[in-house]
């Protein structure tokens, strides 16, 4: 899936005059921003956005001393048809 990502993002940057470097760069960029759309570890919490739920579980962790892992989750759609 992640190899079909970057050859989608690659493919957007052909046309481009820039370097190979920058649009390296660029498709990581992208790729960053589709981790934190898909991955749920890499979204923002919902109670507050500037937290991932990664980093949550783990300043969680870190309070009670113990070892919390997302086990499971429930996905809710607002204003789908």
């Amino acid at each position: 899936m992640l190899d079909e990502e970057k050859s989608v993002y690659r493919a957007q940057m052909a046309d481009s005059d820039k370097p190979e470097h920058i649009v390296e760069r660029i498709v990581q960029g992208k790729l960053d921003k589709f981790y934190e759309e898909v991955v749920l570890l890499e979204q923002p919490f919902i109670k507050d956005p500037s937290v991932t739920v990664g980093e949550m579980v783990q300043q969680k962790n870190a309070l009670l001393g113990e070892n919390l892992v997302v086990r499971r989750f429930v996905r809710y759609e607002v204003g789908g048809s």
